[in-house]
């Protein structure tokens, strides 16, 4: 029993060895042979094969893909299959090779067709960049047959340019592509000395916000988004998708979304040929703005993206960022450039060396000497004597080697030798070593002018696709429709989405929290839930938002212990969710008499009634609620009465006791906050609009909601509206070439509509506008920017006020180039310009 156990305990052992052994073996491989690529070329194994196969078969023409299969299957152990995805992966990515045939579309997810219809080549740009037999490093193929490049010598930066993704054992790799143009340009800077940044680009276009890329460092991110336009009030355009995401994807997410009630549609149509177009239909009702915000929160419309940069540095699996990768590429095509000026160095100076030879060997006769030798001996001696005078002349000596390839010259040669022309190829190569010595003496000059030429050969349509800007926050709860009813039963104390048997509240967003009050003056926040305990004798319920501080409860309540009745204003803005909050003193028996919820802090009056049995004078009052100030929730409030209070009765409805709300235009991502980013417009209160005016000559009324969207580069200004404002502009008019000035009042108000004040035409642009009452303007007047003539233009005592569809005063041809504001002038409203 004994040996058996120890010849479990042996096997135990001996295979935990294997285990650990095998599995670290199997993970290295894959970590090394397939999943993460190298740093040097940026390639893994498969990509590297099948540029070198590639290479191999280049003669100019395009091949069958299934040829290039086969033809890598000699170097790749893994199956035509993987080999065929590798290589359509590379193809649509359109940098290195040059593709014929239906490849798919990463836009839509079509794949490509079978391997045997389509057909590609190495593109110009591959052959320029990855490979040199010279500078190659080779190693035997897995089955011994043929040679193959430990990595191919890519002079680019290739990681940055394409991306890469991996899942190895134990780590993944996730490197975003980047612009062709700016990597380039950061090769360049870096080269210099100079700092630079780099961001990732999409072939599939789209917005990126950058805050958070952190450099591509693992724990950054960054929020891709589609590009989303209202074509009218019922129809918006998707012109693009974000990356790794197909529009089949995207209309998937759209309806699901619709179909969970998150967002609300009519339908979804895919027109995407040349250019991605999906058309997302509006029922009535439904706000395009609102839509646009919904379909980032819940669909595929926004996406984010976490980096990973895990590349093989020194055979050894390493986590860089994109700063470090190009540095690390840049230094490598340094290396590569140096060793090729070296081998060309190398072949100039034979060049020169032979050429020389063969000059003095034909020039001076000597190879008459040998003509009475009868041995090779002999004849290598005779040469080697009659170059001695002139051995001084040459930078190396002259070997035997070079002395038999003197023999081998053809009586033909000698006979045709034409010295001028020796001498002015001997004078070419001289040159041409100065200037490879002077190279390498200028490494990072040679270096610079290297990346310079590729930017300029190869960098024409290959400028940045994806938008960088900034990104709002959408908060999911602001822009999510009422997709649910909510009842509640009073006395019971129940609310939920299930109970359609008791009382209907309203409708709401299954995200949205819900605030409720009880009699005995308890609080609680809790979520739309089916079905949920809030407590018995409910008096309000509403949608609760978080740091809304404008919704103002007015309470009276009466404590417990001492009977006195209390009043409170207060606002709630923060709570945990389904913990019970006291109104009160927290005395037990206490209950309220009066409640109101106020969305903007008004202030009713009220009539009380105390009990007739009390021995108060005056048993019938009012109290106006405007006498107190807003505190916090858990203030104890004003003392209203010591006696018993019989009934309450609202005798009038209050005005708002709160200031103006106000309101900031954020230029860098077109939208309205609360939060104090970008400009203030003014102190906002419930019928305040905002005026926008755009480039195209239109103007538009809107409210202040801060679901509303403006494309920053088409607003030439924003503000709070004041109907009584005269309105001074001065557009262009591209038929006549001439710049108008016209003043108007606004007068069409209907909101969200827009209206054109300037000529109609193309080429038509609102050059400058103002609400300033008396407003001077300089006209700069010159052929060019820099050698203006300026002169100043009082508009509102030379422009009279019409109609807003008027055309307005000439005051100008195409020479006027800039029209500002006068320093002198005030403007009293606040302006982006």
């Amino acid at each position: 029993m004994s040996e058996q156990n120890d010849h479990q305990e042996q096997n135990s052992v001996f295979l935990n060895d294997m285990y650990e052994s095998w599995f670290l073996d199997y993970a290295s491989y894959v970590i090394l042979e397939r999943a993460v690529p190298t740093v040097n070329d940026g390639l893994k194994p498969v990509q590297r094969r099948i540029l070198h196969s590639m290479k191999e078969m280049d003669d100019g023409r395009y091949n069958k893909i299934a040829n290039v299969i086969g033809q890598t299957m000699q170097y790749h152990p893994h199956g035509d299959a993987s080999i065929g995805d590798a290589i359509i992966n590379i193809g649509q990515k359109d940098l290195l090779i040059d593709t014929q045939g239906n490849w798919g579309d990463v836009r839509t997810g079509d794949s490509a067709a079978a391997a045997r219809y389509i057909e590609g080549r190495l593109s110009k740009f591959a052959l320029d960049i990855a490979f040199n037999n010279k500078t190659t490093e080779w190693q035997l193929s897995y089955d011994g047959r043929k040679k193959e490049p430990v990595t191919l010598p890519m002079k680019f930066p290739l990681l940055l340019a394409q991306g890469a993704e991996g899942i190895a054992v134990g780590l993944s790799t996730k490197i975003l592509p980047h612009n062709f143009c700016e990597i380039i340009q950061g090769a360049v800077k870096y080269l210099k000395g100079r700092s630079f940044d780099l961001y990732p680009d999409f072939i599939t276009g789209g917005l990126i916000d950058v805050s958070n890329y952190d450099n591509g460092k693992r724990g950054g991110k960054v929020r891709v988004r589609a590009r989303i336009e209202a074509a009218d009030k019922k129809t918006l355009i998707i012109k693009d998708v974000p990356y790794n995401t197909t529009t089949s994807q995207l209309v998937d997410s759209i309806l699901k979304a619709n179909d969970n009630g998150k967002i609300k549609i009519k339908s979804v149509t895919d027109n995407t040929a040349k250019d991605v177009e999906l058309l997302v239909q509006l029922p009535n009702g439904v706000d395009a703005d609102q839509t646009i915000d919904a379909l980032y929160a819940f669909t595929d419309c926004e996406i984010s993206i976490s980096p990973n940069a895990c590349v093989i540095i020194d055979e050894k699996p390493q986590f860089v960022d994109v700063k470090k990768l190009l540095k690390l590429s840049v230094d490598h095509t340094k290396d590569l450039l140096l060793k090729e000026l070296q081998i060309r160095l190398g072949e100039l100076e034979d060049d020169w060396h032979y050429s020389s030879l063969e000059k003095i060997f034909i020039e001076k006769r000597i190879y008459r000497d040998i003509e009475e030798e009868t041995t090779w001996e002999g004849v290598i001696n005779a040469i080697d004597n009659g170059l001695k005078p002139y051995k001084k002349k040459f930078k190396r000596e002259i070997t035997e080697e070079d002395i038999v390839r003197l023999t081998e010259i053809k009586i033909k040669r000698i006979s045709k030798y034409d010295s001028f022309k020796a001498d002015e190829h001997i004078k070419g190569v001289e040159d041409n070593i100065k200037e490879t010595k002077d190279n390498i003496k200028n490494l990072t000059d040679y270096t610079i002018a290297y990346y310079e030429n590729l930017l300029k050969k190869h960098g024409a349509g290959r400028e940045r696709k994806t938008e960088i800007r900034p990104f709002e926050n959408i908060e999911a709860t602001t822009v999510a429709i009422a997709n649910t009813k909510l009842y509640y039963n009073k006395k019971e104390g129940f609310i939920g989405t299930s109970l359609k048997k008791d009382e209907f509240a309203f409708e709401c967003s299954d995200l949205d929290n819900i605030i409720v009050f009880r009699k005995d003056g308890k609080m609680v926040v809790t979520k739309v839930a089916d079905k949920s305990f809030v407590g018995k004798d409910i008096i309000h319920l509403d949608v609760w938002t978080k740091g809304d501080d404008r919704t103002t409860y007015n309470m009276i309540y009466v404590d417990g212990k001492t009977g006195i009745s209390y009043a409170k204003r207060f606002n709630v803005t923060g709570v945990t969710r389904d913990r019970e909050y006291d109104l009160t003193k927290g005395n037990k028996n206490s209950k309220v008499h009066h409640f109101s919820a106020n969305p903007n802090g008004e202030a009713e009056t009220i009539t009380i009634t105390l009990s007739p049995g009390s021995k108060a004078r005056n048993k019938v009052f009012d109290y106006s609620f405007e006498e107190l100030d807003i505190k916090g929730r858990s203030a104890g409030g004003n003392q209203v009465t010591k006696y018993p209070i019989r009934s309450t009765r609202l005798k009038e409805k209050g005005r708002s006791t709160l200031s103006g709300q106000k309101i900031w235009y954020d230029d860098a991502v077109g939208r309205l906050n609360k939060d104090g980013n970008g400009m203030l417009l003014g102190s906002f209160t419930a019928d305040d609009k905002v005026l926008v005016f755009y480039k195209d000559g239109h103007y538009e009324l809107t409210d202040f909601e801060l679901t509303n969207r403006y494309e920053p580069e088409d607003v030439v200004r924003i503000e709070l509206f004041n109907p009584e404002k005269v309105v001074s502009a001065v557009y262009f008019d591209k038929k006549s070439g001439s710049f108008y000035a016209k003043r108007f009042v606004i007068e069409a108000q209907t909101l969200k509509n827009k209206y054109l004040f300037i000529k109609e035409g193309d080429g038509n642009y609102l050059e400058f506008v103002t609400t300033t009452s008396e407003p001077t303007i300089i006209l700069g007047v010159g052929k060019r920017k820099t050698e203006l003539e300026e002169s100043k233009f009082s508009i509102h005592d030379e422009i009279d006020i019409t109609g807003w569809r008027t055309i307005g005063t000439k005051i100008g041809d195409k020479t006027l180039k800039e029209v500002s504001l006068d320093d002198n002038t005030k403007d009293d409203t606040p302006t982006l310009f």
